[in-house]
C-alpha cells in the first residue's frame, strides 16, 4: 500500500491544486443556499430592502421616531443622519446633494428629509434603529390598528427576538419609503435580478471549477497508472522463473492490466470525492452554525444512520470483492489455456468440456458480481430514504419554529439545502467506500508485484575476463523452495571453447534445470558455476546474458517481420549478420519463398508460420546474437531429419569457435558431440562419446534402444 501511495507523492503539487480548486468550488456551491435564502427573506418578504436602517426619512417621521426612542438610541440615530431640504439653495444642502447618493431616492421635493450619512456603519446602527422602530410600531399600532394591521399587534412587556425586531424595522422602512414616493416594487425587482444574476454566475463558475477538478484528477490518475504499468512490467522482467511460477502468467497479466485499470478509475473518483466530501461537510456545518437554527440534531442523526448503513453494507461486500479478483485471475487462466490449446481442443473434440470449465468460472464470477451489485445498490436507496426523512423532519420542525417566530422561511430553506449538501457529501463518501475495497485489493495485488524481489540478485561487478566461453559446473545442486528433494544433485562438468557438449536424459531428469541455471533464470542451491573462471553471481546479469544465448524448447517469435525477429530489439539491422544467421539455421529456403523475403510480416505468436519455421527462426535469432556460449534446449524436435542433419552440419562448420551445449531427446542430434552427459533423476550417470556410452552406460543404451534397431546398435558399437 505504501509503495502505491508513493506514486501520488510525485504529483503532490497537482493534488494540492486540486484541493484548492475544490475548496473554491465548495464555497461557490455553499453560496447558492445563502442567496436562495436571501431571495425568500429579502427579495420576497422584505421587498428587496436589506437593512432596517432607512437611507432617507421624512422630517415628520424622523421627529416622531426620535421622540419615541430612549436616550441611547436617540443619540446614536441623531449623529447618523443629516437634514436635507431639496428646495433650499444653501451651500450646506448643495454639499449634501453632491456627496450623498441617497438624495436620489427622494421623489417628493416639497418636504425636508433626514439623509443617512455616507460614513455610517449600518450594521452597528441597526440594533439601535430596530429598538426605535419597535417603539414606533408599538405606539402607532395601538393608536392606529387599521393602518398597521394584525401583524403589528404587540403585547406590552413581551420580549421580542432580535430578528423579529429587524423584520419590524424593515417593514417600517418599507412604509417610510412608500410614503415618500419611493417605488418599492422597483427596489424588489432590482434586488431579485441582481441576486439571480449572481446565482447564475456562481453556478457557471461552479461548473467550470468542477471541470477543472475532473481534468486534474484524470491527468494525475492516468499518469500514475502509466507509471504503475511501467514499473510493474519492468519489475516482472527481472523475475526469475520462481517468481513467474509463484504469481502465474495469467495473474501477472491481470495485475498489470485489470488491477491497474481499477486503481486508475478509483483514483479519478477518489481524488475528487475523498477531498470533496470532508470539505463540503465541514464548510456546510460552518454555514449552518451561522444560521443560528436549532435543528443541527437532525443532521447528526442522519449522519449517524448513514455511517451505520454504509459500514454494514461494506462489511457484507468486502469478502466478495476479494473473491472476485481471484475469480478474474482464474477466468484469465482458463481463457488463456483454452485459447492457447485450441488445436488440441479441436482434435480431441473437447468443446463441450472446455465450455463447461469456462462456464463454471464465468457463472461463479457472475454470481459474485450480482451479489456485490445487489448489496451496493442498497446504498442509493438508503441514502434517498435518509435524505427524504431529513427533509420531512426539517420541514416539520422548521414549520413549528417559523410559527413560533424563531426563524424565517428563507433560513429553513437554506438549512434544507445545506443538509442535502451534507448528506450528498456522505453519499459521495459512501460511493468511495464501495469502490475503495475492491481498489484496495487491486492496490495490494499490484504492490505484491512491485515489492516482490527476484531471488536472482544482480549484484555482480566483474566485467573483465581472461578466458572466452568456458563453462564449469562444480558440485551443483538445485531444489525449489519448500521442496523435499533436489531437482539436480552434485552436477560436475566443464565445457571448453570450441567444443560441443550434449545433455540427454529422460523427461524430468533435470536437463532444462541445468540450462536455466546458466543464464541465472534460477540460482543454484549449492555448488558453483563459473563462466571464464568467474562465479556467475559475480557477473552482472546484462553481461552474463550477452555471453549466453539460448534457443528454448518451445519456439517464441514476436509480431513484426522476419528480420526484426532474427535481430531482435536491435534498432539498426546488420543485413549481413541476418542473412548469415538465417543460412546457418536453414531459414533461407522458406524466407525466399515469401514475397517480401526478410521483410515479410510475422503475425502475433507466429500464427502464419509452421512449427519448424518458428523453430528455425528462433535458432537464427540465437545465432545472430553472436554470444560466446549457445545453448540449444531440445529445439530440433520440430525439424525433419533432413533439415536437422543439414542444420547440425552447418553449425559444426560455421560455429567452430563457439561453446555449444545441446539438450536433446534424439540421439542422432547429439551423436557427434565432443562429450555427452547422461542424466537420470537429477544426477549424471554417464559421460563420454556416443560409442563409449553405448558400451558403458545402461541408461544411454536404453534411450538408444528406443530409437534404433538392434542391428543398428550393434553396428554403432563396432
Amino acid at each position: 500500500m505504501k509503495r502505491i501511495i508513493s506514486y501520488y507523492k510525485k504529483y503532490i503539487k497537482a493534488i494540492l491544486l486540486l484541493v484548492f480548486v475544490l475548496i473554491i468550488q465548495v464555497q461557490c456551491e455553499l453560496l447558492l443556499p445563502e442567496y436562495t435564502s436571501n431571495i425568500v427573506n429579502i427579495g420576497l418578504q422584505q421587498h428587496g430592502i436589506v437593512s432596517s436602517v432607512p437611507k432617507i426619512v421624512d422630517e415628520e417621521t424622523y421627529a416622531t421616531l426620535l421622540s419615541l426612542s430612549d436616550d441611547r438610541d436617540k443619540k446614536k440615530i441623531a449623529v447618523s443622519y443629516e437634514l436635507w431640504n431639496p428646495k433650499s439653495d444653501s451651500q450646506y444642502n448643495k454639499k449634501i446633494q453632491e456627496s450623498n447618493s441617497n438624495t436620489k431616492l427622494v421623489k417628493n421635493k416639497e418636504n425636508s428629509y433626514y439623509i443617512l450619512k455616507n460614513n455610517v456603519d449600518i450594521l452597528k446602527l441597526e440594533p439601535f434603529m430596530n429598538d426605535a422602530f419597535v417603539n414606533y410600531a408599538r405606539y402607532y399600532s395601538s393608536k392606529m390598528p387599521e393602518k398597521f394591521g394584525k401583524k403589528m399587534q404587540f403585547t406590552e412587556g413581551k420580549t421580542i427576538a432580535n430578528f423579529i425586531k429587524k423584520q419590524i424595522g424593515i417593514n417600517m422602512v418599507a412604509m417610510i419609503y412608500k410614503n415618500n414616493g419611493i417605488d418599492i416594487n422597483k427596489l424588489q425587482t432590482s434586488y431579485l435580478w441582481k441576486t439571480g444574476g449572481k446565482m447564475i454566475f456562481i453556478a457557471i463558475s461552479t461548473g467550470i471549477l468542477s471541470i477543472i477538478v475532473s481534468l486534474i484528477s484524470s491527468v494525475v490518475s492516468s499518469r500514475i497508472s502509466r507509471d504503475l504499468r511501467k514499473d510493474t512490467f519492468k519489475n516482472v522482467l527481472t523475475f526469475s522463473n520462481i517468481e513467474i511460477s509463484k504469481f502465474s502468467v495469467a495473474s501477472l497479466i491481470s495485475r498489470c492490466t485489470n488491477d491497474i485499470q481499477q486503481i486508475q478509475q478509483t483514483s479519478i473518483m477518489g481524488l475528487r470525492f475523498v477531498f470533496y466530501g470532508p470539505i463540503m461537510v465541514i464548510c456546510a456545518l460552518i454555514k449552518i452554525f451561522t444560521l443560528d437554527v436549532s435543528m443541527l440534531w437532525i443532521i447528526v442523526l442522519a449522519v449517524a444512520v448513514t455511517l451505520i448503513s454504509i459500514f454494514t453494507i461494506i462489511r457484507c461486500a468486502m469478502p466478495k470483492f476479494k473473491y472476485m479478483q481471484t475469480l478474474v485471475d482464474k477466468l484469465n487462466l482458463v481463457s488463456r489455456e483454452i485459447i492457447s490449446g485450441i488445436e488440441v481442443n479441436r482434435v480431441f473434440g473437447t468443446n463441450e468440456f472446455e465450455l463447461n470449465r469456462f462456464d463454471n468460472v464465468n457463472v461463479d464470477l457472475k454470481d459474485t458480481n450480482l451479489y456485490t451489485n445487489r448489496v451496493v445498490s442498497l446504498i442509493p436507496a438508503i441514502m434517498t430514504l435518509i435524505m427524504n426523512g431529513v427533509l420531512l423532519l426539517i420541514i416539520w420542525v422548521g414549520a413549528h419554529n417559523i410559527n413560533n417566530g424563531s426563524i424565517q422561511v428563507g433560513d429553513m430553506i437554506a438549512f434544507m439545502q445545506y443538509a442535502i449538501q451534507i448528506i450528498m457529501a456522505f453519499l459521495f463518501i459512501s460511493m468511495m467506500s464501495v469502490i475503495l475495497p475492491r481498489a484496495i485489493i487491486s492496490v495490494n495485488r499490484v504492490a505484491d508485484v512491485l515489492e516482490c524481489e527476484s531471488v536472482v540478485k544482480d549484484e555482480g561487478s566483474v566485467t573483465n575476463f581472461h578466458k572466452v566461453g568456458e563453462l564449469e559446473f562444480e558440485n551443483v545442486s538445485f531444489r525449489y523452495e519448500g521442496a523435499s528433494e533436489d531437482i539436480i544433485n552434485n552436477i560436475t562438468f566443464s565445457v571448453k571453447q570450441g567444443t560441443t557438449t550434449a545433455i540427454i536424459g529422460s523427461t524430468g531428469a533435470g536437463k532444462s534445470t541445468i540450462v536455466n541455471l546458466i543464464p541465472r533464470f534460477m540460482d543454484i542451491t549449492s555448488g558453483s558455476i563459473r563462466l571464464d573462471g568467474v562465479e556467475l553471481k559475480d557477473i552482472p546479469l546484462k553481461i552474463l546474458r550477452e555471453k549466453v544465448s539460448i534457443v528454448l524448447q518451445k519456439p517464441v517469435v514476436f509480431s513484426g517481420t522476419i528480420s526484426s525477429n532474427i535481430e531482435y530489439a536491435k534498432p539498426i539491422k546488420n543485413i549481413k549478420n541476418i542473412i548469415e544467421s538465417a543460412e546457418i539455421a536453414q531459414c533461407t529456403e522458406f524466407i525466399e519463398s515469401k514475397e517480401d523475403g526478410f521483410d515479410s510480416e510475422v503475425s502475433q505468436d507466429g500464427s502464419n508460420l509452421s512449427g519448424g519455421q518458428k523453430q528455425r527462426l528462433s535458432i537464427a535469432r540465437a545465432l545472430a546474437k553472436n554470444s560466446e556460449i549457445i545453448i540449444f534446449d531440445d529445439c530440433f524436435s520440430a525439424l525433419d531429419a533432413k533439415t536437422d542433419k543439414r542444420l547440425r552440419a552447418s553449425i559444426k562448420e560455421r560455429l567452430s569457435d563457439k561453446t555449444l551445449i545441446i539438450v536433446a531427446q534424439r540421439i542422432n542430434t547429439i551423436r557427434d558431440a565432443d562429450e555427452i552427459l547422461v542424466l537420470d533423476n537429477g544426477e549424471i550417470v554417464g559421460r563420454g562419446s556416443h560409442k563409449d556410452l553405448l558400451k558403458n552406460c545402461n541408461v544411454y543404451y536404453e534411450i538408444a534402444k528406443s530409437q534404433f534397431t538392434e542391428e543398428e546398435l550393434l553396428n554403432e558399437i563396432k
